[in-house]
């Protein structure tokens, strides 16, 4: 397998994460919501690809993740498990499939399994919505937690600021953390809150602690069309860009366009 920085081409489990918390190997996880994308990041070497309910932005051009559905995650989650060998793929539970009822939860999650067949899911929350999070665990389907910024609940928040930068909130966070590790969860992701939080957090939990805008963490979790440059005018300060794609792409297709237009293309060579 073609790979970078890969010492292990077996599939990644969650088994094996938590064993790269424990020998203190750094875990590097992206989002993908297509079948693409996600074999291009998963022979980089990618550990975790996540299909995010932030394909409501990213592939649908939504204001907030609220909008998508299960069978619009199931669509994404489906092509990109086609695309994997190596990464472990967890896909995002969207809003309303686990607030309503622990039994709700229980079906949408057994539903997105069967479907994907992917390796995991993802819940927003930590005590508010334990119990759906045990009765998933209980299924026998592995759970990440998330806790922070959420953006499942930005209309609660009213921003899309740093959270738990007041006391009161950080220890929620502490103890939600611990809630979601008791519970069976094999990771969290820590999302936009204070580095020396985040490294709070790493240090008490077992698990790993993927963060995001949290500074240094057993691992970081990034858009992928975000680090790619492909979001125009989109860089928050935890963001870092390796690559430009979008004027890559826009010189390549102007360079088509013109190509088409002053009959340059096709020439002879590319005719039957």
């Amino acid at each position: 397998m073609a790979g970078y920085l890969v010492e292990d081409a077996r599939k990644v489990t969650t088994h094996r994460l938590i064993e790269m918390k424990r020998q203190g190997k750094k875990i590097a996880m992206l989002t993908a919501y297509d079948y693409t994308m996600a074999r291009i990041i998963d022979k980089a070497g990618v550990d975790i690809i996540l299909v995010g309910d932030s394909a409501s932005n990213v592939m649908a051009g939504n204001w907030t993740t609220l909008p998508i559905t299960v069978d619009q995650m199931i669509y994404h989650g489906k092509s990109v498990v086609r695309a994997v060998q190596r990464a472990l793929v967890i896909c995002d539970m969207p809003f309303g499939s686990y607030q309503v009822s622990p039994t709700e939860a229980v079906t949408n999650a057994i539903r997105m399994m069967k479907e994907t067949h992917c390796d995991a899911l993802k819940l927003e929350g930590g005590e508010e919505i334990i119990d759906a999070v045990k009765t998933i665990l209980a299924a026998g389907i592995p759970v990440c937690g998330h806790l922070g910024l959420t953006p499942q609940s930005i209309n609660k928040f009213g921003t899309y600021a740093v959270r738990a930068k007041e006391e009161a909130e950080a220890e929620k966070l502490v103890r939600d953390a611990h809630l979601l590790e008791e519970a069976g969860c094999f990771a969290v992701v820590l999302e936009k809150i204070p580095a020396a939080l985040t490294a709070r957090v790493c240090s008490e939990l077992q698990i790993p602690v993927i963060g995001i805008g949290g500074g240094a963490a057993d691992g970081q979790v990034l858009v992928g069309q975000d680090m790619l440059g492909l979001n125009d005018g989109f860089k928050p300060k935890f963001l870092r860009h390796y690559a430009n794609l979008a004027e890559t792409i826009t010189d390549a297709v102007g360079q088509y366009v013109s190509d088409v237009k002053d009959c340059s293309f096709p020439n002879e060579n590319e005719c039957y």
